[in-house]
């Protein structure tokens, strides 16, 4: 039985801008009836902007070295037994050379935010686009504009740089010097640009409301991205939120739903931390709305390096293994490029 006042929520968010009361009614669900109905709302949305499909792209982590003291991350700075390493742009065209000859058209270079040199970056972006006829999608962090140009001229198509809050004093309990301002402007160099843009939120960190999600999906709402990355906070022994709880997982599913539904046309994964948890939840993320899949790339002897938190899933994934998981979503794995599909995306103002 689906109360009247979800029904009447669900329709509001898909026809103006979204009310944060209704964000919150939705957020909030936990009857399964209505989960379920939420759930396949989104899954219907998904179909409608985004085709029924599954995106996948290869992840590659090119460095666990990093300068932040980000309270949520094992890559932190302070952490004394991180172990700490940086890919070769040998290493790193070899990853990618193994995920072209898979058939994909996208990677993904993720890294600690200075892992590499901008020049490095540059070079090794370069080389990769020279090689192969595949899109470059970066997630670096924060970097001063010069850098994201450099980056752009040397052939990257997207970036993704989670705005993780858009509540100020949130956002500064979880990253020591940084501010919201900063990460904002970054968002704005990155579209002014020309880059395809990314966001994203973890779920359920310390301090964390319903109505800061909430917040937080309008902010989707009004700046439109090409990507958005929603998946559970999942504590790291050796940070300052390490006897924390894990993010729920029904509230994580629900705000991957209820953004599909509110921002329609993003490519949204379903996240490496929901495959992290007790078991891989990710199928629970395409039945909620998600439709991009990131097998890892990393090779071996560097994956458990690269620990933004603990137990991180990084089993390989097979061609005929992500074919079943597309079946079992009623999901076509495509292995294209997937560009952004939003109207005019290379057009998008700068965020103010």
């Amino acid at each position: 039985m689906i109360r009247a006042s979800v029904r009447d929520a669900l329709s509001r968010i898909q026809s103006a801008f979204p009310r944060k009361e209704d964000l919150e009614t939705l957020l909030s669900l936990s009857d399964p009836d209505e989960t379920s109905y939420l759930h396949a709302t989104a899954c219907a949305v998904r179909n409608t902007y985004c085709q029924e499909r599954i995106a996948v792209r290869a992840l590659i982590e090119i460095s666990s070295v990093c300068k932040n003291s980000c309270n949520y991350c094992g890559l932190n700075r302070y952490n004394r037994e991180a172990s700490r390493y940086t890919m070769s742009n040998n290493e790193v065209l070899q990853s990618v050379k193994l995920a072209a000859s898979q058939g994909f058209k996208t990677v993904v270079l993720q890294s600690g935010e200075n892992g590499r040199t901008t020049e490095s970056i540059a070079q090794l972006i370069a080389q990769i686009k020279q090689k192969f006829p595949i899109a470059v999608s970066l997630s670096l962090g924060e970097h001063p504009y010069e850098d994201y140009l450099a980056w752009k001229r040397a052939g990257a198509d997207r970036y993704l740089l989670r705005i993780e809050s858009t509540d100020e004093d949130f956002y500064r309990s979880l990253h020591t010097d940084r501010s919201l301002s900063t990460r904002l402007e970054c968002l704005a160099h990155l579209r002014r640009l020309g880059y395809q843009a990314g966001s994203g939120i973890m779920v359920g960190v310390p301090g964390q409301s319903i109505s800061t999600i909430a917040r937080d999906i309008q902010f989707f709402s009004e700046n439109q991205f090409a990507m958005i990355g929603i998946g559970p906070f999942i504590p790291h022994p050796q940070t300052p939120l390490a006897k924390c709880p894990a993010g729920d997982l029904l509230l994580t599913l629900n705000t991957i739903a209820v953004t599909r539904i509110v921002t329609k046309y993003p490519w949204m994964p379903a996240t490496t931390a929901l495959g992290s948890l007790n078991r891989d939840y990710r199928m629970e993320g395409l039945m909620a709305g998600a439709n991009v899949i990131m097998p890892n790339f990393t090779p071996q002897r560097y994956k458990s390096q690269y620990a933004i938190y603990p137990n991180k899933q990084s089993r390989a994934e097979t061609p005929e293994s992500l074919e079943h998981l597309g079946k079992s979503a009623n999901l076509a794995i495509d292995y294209g490029r997937c560009d952004s599909l939003l109207p005019e995306w290379n057009t998008c103002t700068p965020i103010a």
